[in-house]
């Protein structure tokens, strides 16, 4: 208890820095997830193909990986003096998106085709048709899948804390080199990653809750 009363500022700013980076992410993901999985369904080939290399490419990548190019390959090429929360935020973000688009796309798979088949049969453009017709009907059945996918980014981002970004994971590695005792410090940590976790989990609940169908 001593650790978690003297260094309380410390675990505050982790537990805010844990928070910040996954919300961040989580949206990056969720955009660039939505958009990908457009492509994949895409009757656009040169879409799809983009879509299909994007998922293949950073599902079968280590998130270590990305964090290396993240941190040591992109503010040389593309955004020099990024601090470490945007240059964390790029590679769950993107990592993630790939979890999203598959969620997304199977979601979309699961509406009836006749329902596009008759969009289009009105005049309706296929972005349009995503958009009105097919994405709100998804959305009930991608909610499980995601809420797991956001749970797993959560204590994904303990790897931003290797790379010098201030979340739970460097807190707890900044007290252990201080010499306080490993097993007190998890405990605390481990029980900051549950209560955002099982944030994520009630409020998809919720979600699943409002937005059911009987079937």
């Amino acid at each position: 208890m001593n650790v978690l009363l003297d260094y309380l500022p410390e675990f505050r700013d982790g537990f805010l820095g844990t928070l910040a980076i996954t919300a961040s992410s989580a949206l990056l993901a969720l955009v660039l997830g939505v958009v990908i999985a457009g492509f994949r369904v895409s009757p656009v080939p040169p879409l799809r193909a983009f879509g299909t290399a994007w998922v293949t490419v950073l599902r079968n990548t280590p998130l270590t990986l990305l964090f290396l190019v993240a941190f040591f390959v992109v503010p040389q090429v593309l955004f020099r003096g990024a601090s470490p929360y945007v240059l964390a935020t790029l590679a769950l973000g993107f990592y993630t998106s790939s979890f999203v688009c598959e969620a997304v796309r199977s979601g979309i798979n699961t509406v009836p085709l006749g329902q596009a088949e008759a969009a289009r049969s009105i005049g309706m453009t296929f972005s349009q048709t995503l958009r009105e017709i097919v994405l709100p009907q998804a959305t009930r059945t991608v909610l499980a899948p995601l809420s797991s996918i956001f749970i797993a980014l959560t204590k994904n981002s303990a790897i931003a804390g290797a790379f010098g970004y201030g979340e739970l994971f460097n807190v707890s590695k900044l007290l252990n080199d201080k010499g306080y005792a490993i097993a007190w410090i998890f405990l605390w940590t481990a029980l900051a990653y549950l209560v955002i976790t099982f944030a994520i989990s009630g409020a998809f609940r919720v979600l699943e809750r409002r937005m059911g169908v009987v079937r």
